[in-house]
């Protein structure tokens, strides 16, 4: 993932923490769980572009046991 896709991850992240706040002062159940999932989803995109940027597609494991 580039740059620009972490940096959406995060806003999404801020975004839906808002959200969830907001929803939460004001006893909105919908904006709380929307801004859960908002808040959820940025995580996930988050650590799938970390495991991607340590993700080594040639390396079997096996490079010592040779």
């Amino acid at each position: 993932m580039s740059v620009f896709d972490k940096a959406k991850a995060k806003v999404e992240q801020l975004f839906g923490r808002a959200e969830q706040l907001y929803g939460e002062s004001h006893g909105d159940a919908a904006a709380t769980l929307d801004g859960e999932a908002r808040r959820i989803e940025g995580e996930v995109d988050e650590e799938t572009a970390e495991r991607e940027a340590h993700h080594r597609p040639d390396d079997d494991g096996l490079a010592g046991a040779r």
